[in-house]
């Protein structure tokens, strides 16, 4: 991304997408029970408080009865169909995972299998975008988590902790591209959650092959354990290489995540918080989703950023649209074209 002398400037910056993540798919209820929701109206009431506190993006895990992660399409089903009427403004966007939270003491954490996390392109009604991972990667998310960070919750049971120490991201090509495929012939937008540049250079080159073609959605995801880690450095060099015309959400995990948001904010990138990535405000004091969202409002507004309604939120994230082809989604999301038949040297748009 080019920043120019006036990129800083508010006035000059997209108003602010706050995606809220407030179902923790990692957590056991008792972990925080004020924020954690259990219930189907536990689950939609979390997203109406967050929609009001200013988050414009849901993003969405479900949880049984029993408060383990829910692996069932139905259950999703049922709450995107409350959510529609619930929060008909809000961009609902499902977490490629369904669940990677253990189904038992002692049970891995692991991601579903890959013909499962495709059945969510037949959810029913549809959400407006999936997250998708790229490159089958490690995903352990204990590598940064400190003591306090673990506090009174379930993963200072062993059992639980080396669960989460184990898991991985399974991605591979195949199953990217048929991901791809039938998400885009769903009508659903795919959101790619990134963990590091050669990630996103992948997306780069499914583009230009022509296996994506529509607007550019991109989360960089700074957790560590085989992810980038929340180094200003990592994130500034992920944030140099995206092109102009993509749409880059931050995120990242514990307290890690205020000040990770507040430099999306001024730098005009959009900001991700919520009990999935943190249950954290100051240090030792537990601090809702909503209360999350508030803060980021707050500090919107300290910075003069404007915070988009939920109907501009669907404008800036192109939900809806897509390129006919390779050509036109290289230059509409900034990229080079592709190199003409014959053609010498650098290629550039005109």
């Amino acid at each position: 991304m080019n920043f120019l002398d006036d990129s800083l400037f508010p006035e000059n910056q997209e108003k602010l997408v706050i995606t809220a993540a407030p179902y923790g798919p990692e957590w056991e209820p008792a972990d925080f029970p004020e924020d954690l929701p259990l219930t189907m109206d536990e689950h939609v009431q979390q997203a109406v408080d967050c929609y009001n506190a200013g988050a414009t993006v849901l993003h969405i895990h479900v949880r049984e009865l029993d408060g383990k992660g829910s692996k069932r399409l139905v259950r999703f089903n049922e709450l995107l169909g409350r959510l529609r009427a619930a929060v008909p403004e809000m961009v609902l966007q499902v977490g490629g995972s369904i669940s990677f939270a253990p189904e038992g003491e002692g049970a891995d954490a692991k991601w579903l299998s890959d013909e499962a996390r495709h059945l969510l392109a037949a959810l029913d009604p549809a959400p407006d975008q999936v997250t998708i991972a790229i490159n089958t990667c490690q995903m352990n998310i204990m590598e940064l988590m400190t003591a306090d960070d673990i506090a009174g919750t379930s993963f200072t049971r062993p059992a639980v902790a080396e669960a989460y120490h184990e898991m991985f991201v399974p991605a591979g090509p195949a199953w990217v591209e048929e991901h791809l495929r039938r998400l885009q012939a769903a009508g659903i937008q795919p959101h790619f959650q990134l963990a590091n540049i050669p990630q996103l250079e992948t997306v780069e080159r499914l583009i230009r092959r022509g296996v994506y073609t529509g607007p550019l959605m991109l989360t960089w995801v700074g957790i560590g354990g085989g992810f980038d880690g929340p180094s200003p450095y990592n994130m500034m060099e992920f944030i140099r290489r995206v092109p102009d015309g993509a749409v880059l959400t931050l995120e990242t995990l514990m307290r890690s995540v205020l000040p990770i948001n507040t430099m999306a904010i001024a730098m005009g990138l959009h900001a991700r918080c919520g009990n999935e990535d943190t249950l954290w405000g100051k240090k030792g004091q537990k601090m809702t989703s909503v209360q999350q969202v508030e803060q980021l409002v707050r500090i919107a507004g300290e910075l003069g950023r404007e915070v988009a309604t939920g109907k501009e939120a669907f404008g800036i994230y192109k939900i809806g649209q897509r390129y006919a082809d390779a050509d036109e989604t290289l230059a509409k999301v900034g990229f080079a074209p592709n190199r003409r038949p014959g053609q010498v040297g650098f290629t550039h748009h005109a």
